[in-house]
């Protein structure tokens, strides 16, 4: 017999050993051995994968949910390194699932993953036949298409994702729209931002953290500066809690346009709410300061983080509080 064949037999009966063994005895007859999680499943499912056991695929992805050990982005890894004929015998698998969650979240982990290779069309093919025979498919079975399209800047791809959502009854909601709207917001497209807003109003939706970190993001890169200090405060008036994200692209554009000084006053006008905040927007704040060469205002937002218990990272408190060198006896 051929080697390869040989080592063929081999891992299978390996395989069949190991799922034989656990899926025989229960959690009782072994006190001792950890519960099955999520990571153990994954590697069992890429094992079986790769030797082309897709009926043991079909038990695992059932097994694991009556487990409670959800999909994750592992499980389908082998997807990478699959030949992409091989994708209809994966659905043929997944379509033998249980009903319910085991099928629903086997589709959504299978589509986040192809789109996370770039394979869109792939991707599509999978959410489509979702949709097609009603397994569930939500707006979050799309979101990692849109996340992909518009990394890509595949603006109009995107749009006819939303429309095709549209189409098949699946009803948007507000992140669909918020990947296309940053990253029309980060290219500094004005005009397309509008124009996502405007749908989202046409369709019933309403802003989240973040929409207004995207449009605090697009106004810092059109030059917008005070239009962005108004969507920051007009957040913070209504009782929202801006992403620490949002200040950084306020602090960055006020370093970058030479707006030092009002900067300082930003970070301390919104100072003591949050400590994990204050650590981040002081220390960004005397970084980037340091970047640029301004010692003064930098030691003033030290100073003020000492004053206020906030902790310094090593790197400005040798530049500010150098230690003391050590002599000999």
């Amino acid at each position: 017999m051929h080697a390869m064949q040989k080592a063929s037999i081999i891992i299978h009966k390996t395989l069949r050993k190991t799922l034989s063994f656990h899926f025989s005895t229960s959690s009782s007859e072994l006190p001792n051995s950890p519960p099955p999680s999520s990571a153990y499943y994954d590697e069992l499912i890429d094992f079986a994968a790769r030797n082309r056991d897709f009926t043991t695929v079909q038990h695992l992805l059932n097994k694991r949910a009556k487990d409670g050990c959800f999909n994750t982005t592992n499980t389908f890894k082998f997807i990478a390194t699959n030949d992409p004929a091989n994708l209809h015998q994966v659905m043929q698998c997944l379509n033998n699932l249980d009903g319910g969650l085991a099928r629903k979240g086997s589709y959504n982990a299978l589509i986040a993953q192809l789109s996370k290779l770039g394979r869109i069309r792939e991707a599509m093919v999978v959410v489509h036949e979702m949709v097609k025979k009603d397994y569930g498919a939500k707006a979050t079975s799309f979101h990692p298409i849109l996340n992909a399209l518009t990394k890509r800047r595949e603006m109009g791809e995107a749009w006819f994702v939303l429309e095709l959502m549209r189409e098949r009854g699946i009803r948007t909601d507000t992140t669909s729209y918020n990947y296309l709207l940053t990253s029309y917001c980060f290219i500094g497209d004005l005009e397309s931002s509008c124009l996502v807003l405007r749908k989202m109003r046409e369709v019933g939706l309403e802003e989240d953290l973040r929409t207004y970190d995207s449009l605090v993001l697009g106004a810092c890169r059109w030059g917008k500066l005070e239009g962005a200090l108004m969507i920051l405060r007009r957040m913070v008036y209504v009782g929202l809690s801006p992403l620490y994200a949002t200040y950084a692209h306020v602090i960055n554009a006020m370093c970058r346009d030479g707006f030092y000084h009002q900067a300082v006053e930003l970070v301390r006008c919104y100072a003591g709410r949050d400590s994990k905040l204050d650590f981040d927007n002081f220390g960004l704040l005397a970084t980037r300061l340091l970047k640029l060469k301004r010692f003064d205002e930098a030691k003033i937002v030290v100073e003020e983080m000492e004053n206020r218990n906030i902790p310094i990272n090593d790197s400005l408190r040798c530049v500010f509080n150098p230690p003391k060198p050590k002599f000999g006896l």
